[in-house]
């Protein structure tokens, strides 16, 4: 009972903060211009700032509303717009579960996604099923076609509320209008590698979030106008500075670049210094606090405990190797 208290809560949540955002009546597409961009980067990075696991739901919402308004067809672009305006919430599937890939024949659909966070708390999954034409995304109305669901698996310090868990199908029955686009378009670049720049900016709001909670608490006990703190407190802020301005810059440097894998490596290097900054201000709020924050009940012990998990995301290495591969093709120059 609890569990599902808590999965309604995150459910009513998610739709009030796409609904605050404007998103029901206007969702977002993929940006135009410059100022679009970094608007759309803002609001995740306000998100982010205030709750970590909301904000990944936010993210995941944003980019599934993308990709079928880029890749659906005029009617179901249209289908999207009533559902959004009703209330739904979207998300995107993508990792294979290991042993068991998702597989679709003809209309069944057999086999499991891993990492599906908002499990038990979206409307809407768009999913990538194996076929033998290749990589096909599905828009799924979970409540036709559910999941079952393994909660046992996601036992992590942080970001138990955005309900990341394994979902399995076992012949789902799909719609043919569930198809969106051709197949193989979902790693289509540069969206793919691009799109990275949207929970990088939660990331950045993360930062951010560490800093005004560490401000609060040092304030409230007083200790803010200990030198030590002081110093601790400048330190935090020129991190969430340093994060907040690489994901404008980068977001600004997007329309700039002429070549695409200049504008996927800036975005990789963006993903990589958030990272960095990240992982400091961890250090230095923790430093701050000191064993307060580490109990359950401190506000800061859940946004420490959301970003070092959340910072966790796959293939680091492969962005470190496309940015400094860039770099010595002189693909990217230096510049304020």
């Amino acid at each position: 009972m609890v569990r599902d208290r808590g999965m309604t809560a995150m459910a009513d949540e998610l739709r009030s903060a796409i609904a605050v955002m404007g998103w029901a009546e206007h969702p977002p597409g993929d940006p135009r211009i410059v100022e679009d961009h970094v608007a759309l980067l803002a609001r995740l990075y306000d998100i982010g700032r205030r709750d970590l696991p909301l904000g990944r739901l936010v993210e995941g919402h944003v980019d599934a509303v993308q990709i079928v308004r880029r890749y659906g067809s005029a009617a179901q672009v249209e289908r999207l717009s009533g559902m959004l305006a009703h209330g739904a919430t979207l998300g995107v599937w993508n990792a294979g579960l290991a042993g068991e890939p998702l597989r679709l024949d003809g209309e069944r659909l057999t086999g499991g996604k891993s990492h599906a966070s908002g499990a038990g708390v979206l409307s809407h999954a768009l999913v990538t099923a194996d076929t033998i034409e290749g990589v096909q995304l599905l828009l799924l109305d979970l409540a036709r076609v559910a999941p079952v669901i393994d909660r046992d698996w996601w036992r992590v310090t942080g970001m138990q509320r955005s309900e990341t868990h394994l979902v399995r199908w076992r012949d789902g029955v799909i719609a043919q209008d569930d198809r969106i686009g051709a197949p193989n378009l979902y790693a289509r670049e540069p969206f793919f590698s691009g799109g990275a720049l949207r929970f990088v900016a939660v990331h950045a709001g993360g930062v951010a979030g560490l800093c005004d909670l560490t401000r609060r608490h040092l304030v409230e006990a007083g200790r803010a106008d200990d030198p030590f703190q002081s110093a601790r407190l400048a330190r935090l802020f020129a991190l969430a500075e340093l994060a907040a301005a690489i994901v404008r810059r980068t977001a600004r440097c997007w329309f700039g670049e002429e070549v695409e894998e200049a504008r996927l490596a800036r975005v990789a290097a963006a993903r990589m210094a958030v990272a960095d900054a990240a992982e400091q201000a961890i250090v230095i709020a923790r430093e701050a606090v000191g064993l307060a924050g580490q109990f359950l009940t401190h506000p800061l012990s859940a946004m420490l405990a959301d970003l070092a998990v959340y910072l966790r995301q796959p293939m680091p290495d492969a962005q470190r190797l496309r940015v400094g591969q860039a770099v010595a093709q002189g693909l990217l120059e230096l510049s304020l």
